[in-house]
């Protein structure tokens, strides 16, 4: 089976997302790509819908996830007018902890494109507020994961990946 390939021979693995919580999480089970994720042991970097698929449940679908991350993804609600959903576009990290983070000032820009959050938790390894303050990177273990996409975050979130792949 080619997944079997993955799980032993990568060094490290990237989960990408792009999508909806539900119907992502129903292949990732239909497929048993949810037990050989949640079982890796090399450094695995979700960006994204990867890093909330990486909790415990989303909002979006009302879907339990993979539970690497002990926290629940939250839907945005505008507080005031100038709040629009999704959050896209540029904004600063702060309060990094971790090693994706080596290097890093205290701001640094970052792109975002997403409706639901991270709320701030112990597994927050940096920090952005819109709305209201949210975590714009998790850590735990092996397992790393941003909201923003640092593919398409300049030299910021090429540093961010060149990071993940020194680890």
């Amino acid at each position: 089976m080619k997944v079997a390939v993955v799980k032993y021979n990568a060094d490290k693995v990237i989960f990408p997302g792009v999508g909806e919580a539900g119907t992502t999480m129903n292949h990732l089970k239909a497929t048993g790509l949810d037990e050989l994720i949640k079982n890796l042991r090399q450094p695995v970097f979700g960006i994204c819908l990867g890093m909330q698929l990486m909790c415990r449940h989303s909002e979006e679908g009302e879907v339990d996830c993979l539970n690497i991350f002990d926290v629940d993804v939250k839907r945005f609600v505008p507080q005031k007018h100038e709040d629009k959903v999704p959050h896209m576009g540029w904004n600063t990290i702060g309060k990094t902890n971790s090693k994706l983070f080596e290097g890093f000032t205290e701001e640094e820009f970052v792109y975002f494109v997403h409706s639901f959050y991270v709320p701030v938790c112990d597994f927050t390894a940096a920090e952005t507020d819109y709305i209201h303050p949210f975590s714009a990177a998790l850590h735990k273990d092996n397992f790393y994961a941003t909201q923003f996409h640092p593919e398409k975050s300049g030299k910021t979130g090429e540093r961010v990946l060149r990071n993940f792949l020194d680890l």
